[in-house]
């Protein structure tokens, strides 16, 4: 049986003004948005460090050397990674296989499009040929460019994930002393709260997973559902893995309804089937991040849901893609410490759900 503990709190006689934390958080946004190339990984292995901790210390008290320990896990965060980027890969080279029948069918389009435009709006074919030879050599001058950009991308991308490794491992090797650093930022008399607000923040990153967990789930299944209703084959597979492949914003969506889309077309020989696929995954994507994300992940962090959308915006704004999600522990964070803090009880309001409030 879990035993109540009495919540201490940060004792502080200073009271803020809105001036200060107005100007407090246009630094913040200053130096997060100029170091973001720090932070970002650095972020991502915080949130890794904090989710694998109980693993890790569990381990531990197994007898199990601390490096050992680490070692192991990093290695089962390497798979997880390697399994998506696979899934991503499977994706495209199904596309790829497809290509021949996609081609015969993108050259049918084309010729019954061209019919359409000479005997209905009355453009010439000598007008077509000439558009299409502008837009490809407008096409050939930007390829070259965008596969270096795409190239560089996946290079980045290869090389956060490695640090992103490096730098969980090196947090959860040395967290006893990045915790007696930040007990020594604070007077003695705050040590214990600031313990608990550490034991909160795992627990919260934690519930934070499981949240994303519970999103992955119910996109996966409004995915499937929306494709079985149309009629493309295999409706789960390819809901589920769009559903997966969501935890790569943007790109991952994208790449993970080709499939299915290149399916419709050749299945069923009409544009309108494909453009039925597109409509379902932007109006799951639109439910995901406006009502699903704020529903699963808020209602656990105990975070209300303008401030959950505003963070996306923001996160989005100053990280991008990386801010929408890292974005979300950092405000719980902000709420545990105005929680335990008397002179910040009205950030912790406007943060809070107002369950507690009623």
């Amino acid at each position: 049986m879990e035993i109540p503990r009495i919540p201490v709190t940060i004792q502080s006689n200073k009271k803020y003004s809105i001036l200060e934390i107005l100007q407090f958080t246009v630094l913040t946004s200053i130096v997060l948005y100029f170091g973001r190339t720090l932070f970002i990984p650095l972020s991502f292995a915080m949130l890794i460090s904090f989710i694998l901790y109980p693993l890790c210390k569990g381990m531990e008290k197994k007898g199990i050397n601390k490096g050992i320990s680490i070692l192991v896990l990093m290695l089962l965060v390497a798979i997880m990674f390697g399994v998506i980027i696979y899934l991503l890969l499977t994706q495209l080279m199904q596309f790829s296989q497809e290509w021949q029948t996609l081609k015969l069918k993108l050259l049918e389009t084309k010729t019954q499009l061209s019919v359409f435009l000479v005997e209905r709006i009355g453009v010439s074919l000598e007008r077509q040929l000439e558009f299409i030879e502008n837009f490809i050599g407008n096409l050939g001058s930007q390829i070259i460019p965008f596969l270096q950009n795409t190239a560089y991308s996946f290079s980045e991308s290869i090389f956060l994930l490695i640090l992103i490794l490096i730098f969980s491992s090196l947090i959860l090797f040395h967290r006893r002393l990045l915790s007696n650093v930040i007990y020594q930022l604070f007077p003695t008399g705050n040590k214990m709260a600031i313990h608990e607000i550490l034991i909160e923040t795992i627990h919260a990153y934690y519930n934070f997973i499981k949240g994303m967990m519970l999103v992955y789930l119910i996109v996966g299944i409004l995915n499937s559902i929306g494709l079985a209703i149309i009629g493309i084959p295999h409706p789960v597979l390819f809901g589920f893995i769009a559903s997966i492949l969501t935890f790569i914003p943007y790109v991952g969506i994208m790449i993970a309804a080709l499939l299915p889309i290149t399916f419709a077309w050749i299945a069923f020989d009409s544009i309108w089937y494909p453009v039925a696929v597109i409509f379902v995954f932007a109006i799951v994507q639109l439910a995901e991040a406006y009502i699903i994300f704020p529903f699963a992940v808020g209602s656990r962090l105990k975070i209300n849901s303008l401030v959950l959308i505003v963070t996306i915006v923001a996160g989005g704004i100053l990280w991008g893609a990386a801010g929408m999600i890292l974005f979300i522990p950092f405000v719980s964070i902000i709420k545990l410490i105005a929680d335990r803090t008397e002179s910040l009880k009205t950030i912790s309001m406007m943060l809070g759900d107002g369950k507690n409030n009623k």
